[in-house]
């Protein structure tokens, strides 16, 4: 193959078996979640798209592998996520410790209803404006 991956299948072919195996689950999961949701390659990522719209991706890196679910996901379910290293729309997990499949359904759920223009309850301190 050469030049860049077209297909997630591809993108999966240039990772390490380990990575490979956990970004399989993550897949697995999201299409579980996400059935009408299209494979695609974004911004050198796998990824899904919903209605030609962005929804997740995930990725290998050097010393972790990354799921992409958007930042209200994670904050909506970030008591689910504190033993993850997140950041505001990343979540990074070792390959030998993949995401539970739950917890991706959910987070991919969330992020299908945001979609929909719902937005899950979620748990914010608000400042009131003078």
């Amino acid at each position: 193959m050469a030049g860049k991956p077209q297909t997630i299948d591809e993108y999966l072919a240039l990772v390490s078996d380990e990575k490979r195996a956990a970004l399989e689950k993550l897949r697995r999961a999201i299409k579980s979640a996400a059935p009408k949701a299209q494979q695609c390659i974004s911004y050198g990522l796998a990824a899904f798209r919903l209605d030609g719209k962005f929804l997740v991706a995930f990725g290998a890196a050097a010393n972790h592998c990354a799921f992409y679910p958007g930042s209200l996901p994670i904050e909506a379910h970030k008591t689910e996520l504190k033993a993850y290293d997140t950041s505001k729309g990343t979540i990074r997990f070792q390959a030998d410790s993949p995401l539970p499949a739950t917890l991706v359904r959910k987070l991919v759920k969330t992020r299908i209803a945001q979609h929909a223009g719902k937005k899950p309850a979620i748990a914010r301190t608000t400042m009131r404006r003078r």
